[in-house]
């Protein structure tokens, strides 16, 4: 019984983890946050904390010709976030490379001369990428978690560590060593159309 409310407090604390950031304001709209939070009856970090996320429905990062054909960063926000922070860096890259950061952009370089995205990565015929959604979770997100921290360390240290891991770690994809099935472009074919075909499963 002790064991169990363990647990549940562990699981309770990490749920309600939060990330500390200095953030600065003017005078004038600190002052005028401390008011706002006092008419919710909030204290300044909460207040700050609700308006953050609020603002999310208001940035979009798809517009397109129509009134309606908006998406907003809170309606992406299930499909980009992870707890991983490897996964939800390959979801980033996949979604909205535009958003990336110079460190981000290097380190998914790195990440792709490697082909540890290999198996859920294919082109169909008009040579547009495609991500096999199922094969990215089952196969790709474990694999690419296993590899992160070698890859951020290896690109802390510099380009020449950056090159050895890259050469390294492709020479693990070409010999089976995480894949067993290497070469392959997917564990699925999609098609120009968009529809897998069973035939082309390899198993």
């Amino acid at each position: 019984m002790v064991e169990q409310d363990k647990r549940r407090a562990k699981a309770s604390s990490e749920t309600t983890k939060t990330v500390t950031v200095s953030v600065r304001l003017d005078p004038k709209l600190k002052y005028l946050a401390e008011l706002a939070a006092r008419k919710h009856r909030r204290t300044l970090s909460s207040y700050i904390d609700w308006a953050v996320e609020s603002s999310l429905e208001r940035v979009f990062l798809h517009e397109g010709d129509r009134y309606d054909d908006k998406t907003s960063v809170a309606d992406e926000a299930r499909r980009l976030w992870d707890v991983d922070e490897a996964e939800r860096f390959v979801k980033l890259a996949i979604t909205y490379p535009e958003l990336m950061n110079l460190e981000e952009q290097e380190r998914w370089k790195m990440l792709a001369d490697t082909d540890l995205l290999g198996p859920a990565k294919h082109r169909d015929l008009n040579g547009v990428v495609v991500w096999n959604q199922p094969v990215l979770e089952d196969v790709v997100y474990p694999t690419v978690r296993q590899h992160w921290r070698s890859l951020v360390a290896a690109h802390e240290e510099g380009v020449d560590a950056q090159r050895a891991w890259v050469q390294e770690t492709l020479q693990k994809v070409k010999a089976g060593k995480i894949y067993s099935d290497y070469p392959r472009k997917a564990l699925t074919k999609t098609h120009a159309c968009g529809q897998v075909n069973d035939d082309d499963i390899p198993f």
